[in-house]
């Protein structure tokens, strides 16, 4: 599949936004909705260009949809500094509203969201201040968590056919501290065997379940 790749700068709480948008073939016009894919820790090196985060975005891109990747605050062109999942959750709001008018086309299409360890924790959030519950009242065609950083940040109550993977030796996110998280909503937790937080030698199985979820969820 023919994929292109855009740079565009949207707004923040703290400035600029960098973010890279991935277009499937055919180009927008053709796109059935777009996706936020967001990324593991700023501190720690995680930027919009990290693997889990690519692999979930190739997926959706194979399923049709426009997959935007921002930088948080501090990585790349974005402006700013850390600011430990609050800051972050605002700007990306805002990076769903301009996108959104920027976009109408695809905003009236699906709608996907997805995150990575501290991009998890984000995502729950933007879930939680935009999706049907919220005032927003966008409706969200799928969650995808992984690596889910429940010991580390603050992850919001998610619908229950939300796709959370984790793996069975994590040593950045102890499973059994997502176990805890997920278990009061009786949420189900996808656990591939053998497996670290990076998911390193396990990305073809993380995309084929994320292809098998959308597949489902925007059916």
């Amino acid at each position: 599949m023919a994929v292109t790749t855009e740079h565009l700068v949207l707004d923040g709480g703290a400035g600029p936004v960098d973010c890279a948008l991935d277009i499937p073939e055919g180009g927008l016009a053709a796109a059935r909705g777009w996706a936020l894919v967001l990324h593991p820790h700023p501190l720690f090196g995680g930027t919009r260009d990290n693997k889990v985060v690519t692999t979930v975005a190739r997926a959706c891109v194979q399923q049709g949809l426009a997959a935007l990747r921002p930088n948080f605050r501090g990585v790349g062109q974005s402006a700013g500094e850390f600011d430990n999942g609050a800051g972050e959750a605002a700007d990306m709001l805002g990076v769903v509203d301009q996108f959104r008018t920027r976009h109408p086309s695809l905003a009236q299409g699906r709608f996907v969201l997805g995150g990575f360890s501290f991009g998890s924790a984000v995502a729950s959030q933007v879930y939680a201040g935009c999706g049907p519950a919220s005032e927003k009242g966008l409706p969200v065609a799928g969650l995808v968590l992984l690596g889910t950083a429940a010991s580390r940040f603050t992850v919001a109550t998610v619908p229950e056919d939300t796709l959370v993977i984790h793996g069975e030796q994590d040593d950045t996110v102890p499973l059994a501290a997502v176990m805890d998280w997920a278990r009061p909503q009786s949420l189900p937790v996808t656990v591939i065997p053998g497996s670290g937080h990076f998911f390193h030698g396990n990305l073809v199985v993380v995309k084929r379940l994320v292809l098998t979820y959308l597949a489902r969820v925007l059916a």
